[in-house]
């Protein structure tokens, strides 16, 4: 049994849409109609939309980002990016700064992904950020400069000015919860506090992101820390375990009668 948990927090979602693009792209065509679920969204009480184009374009494509664009304008929304910023143009992506300064996101999140990489699995190493004199120029095209950091990161080692946010990776919080290992997720918790109170004291904005769901994101909630958190991937799954067995049904009363 689940028990969903209400928090008054100061914690804003954003939706990411990476996986409903993913699922259009694996088989050709407009379905499902990317729009049509950006703005399904757009009207419930979110902070806005993520996309992560990726340089083989598996996830959302370079019109995409237009449509994004213009719906999140459209509804007075976040824009966030997410990308590798050292990732140059290719056959099928303009490069990661060039996407930037075309579509000035509210955010640029910028993650350290190797180009074939599936999915983020780790954090920038802050000595990396310290002598990274693109984000200066990253910064004219972005209302936010975001980095995504491993959490117990120590944030009072930043030295880049032009940095306004941290994305903490809460891949291992996920896991930690998923396993019902109490000191495993009490470990994971403590090093999400320290990072987040450590850029607190910088007057950063705190984000979190990776394999968050309804079940781990009471936790988070509860400490009251985090001003943004971005999901995708599980609420397409859950939205797969909530309405599956109902359209199966549809189906069965068309056919059968």
């Amino acid at each position: 049994m689940m028990f969903v948990v209400f928090f008054l927090t100061n914690m804003k979602l954003s939706i990411n849409l990476n996986k409903i693009a993913l699922l259009r792209n694996s088989r050709g065509g407009n379905n499902p109609d990317i729009e049509h679920y950006a703005r399904i969204a757009l009207e419930e009480n979110i902070l806005g939309l993520t996309v992560h184009p990726r340089p083989d374009s598996r996830h959302v494509t370079y019109q995409d980002l237009i449509k994004i664009q213009f719906l999140t304008n459209e509804y007075n929304k976040e824009f966030n990016i997410e990308g590798n910023p050292l990732e140059n143009k290719s056959e099928n992506y303009k490069g990661f700064m060039s996407l930037i300064k075309e579509f000035n996101p509210t955010q640029a999140t910028l993650v350290p992904d190797a180009t074939n990489q599936l999915t983020s699995d780790h954090g920038w190493e802050i000595s990396n950020l310290n002598n990274a004199d693109y984000i200066h120029t990253l910064k004219k095209d972005c209302t936010r400069c975001s980095v995504f950091i491993n959490a117990g990161t120590d944030i009072n080692e930043l030295e880049n000015n032009s940095i306004d946010a941290i994305e903490i990776y809460t891949g291992p919080y996920a896991q930690a919860v998923k396993s019902n290992d109490v000191q495993l997720i009490e470990r994971e918790l403590k090093q999400i506090i320290f990072t987040s109170e450590t850029a607190k004291k910088r007057n950063m904005r705190i984000n979190a992101g990776h394999d968050l769901d309804i079940g781990n994101l009471p936790l988070l909630l509860e400490l009251d820390l985090i001003d943004e958190v971005s999901i995708g991937h599980a609420i397409i799954s859950e939205s797969l375990n909530q309405g599956f067995k109902n359209t199966i049904q549809q189906y069965i009363d068309l056919i059968y009668g």
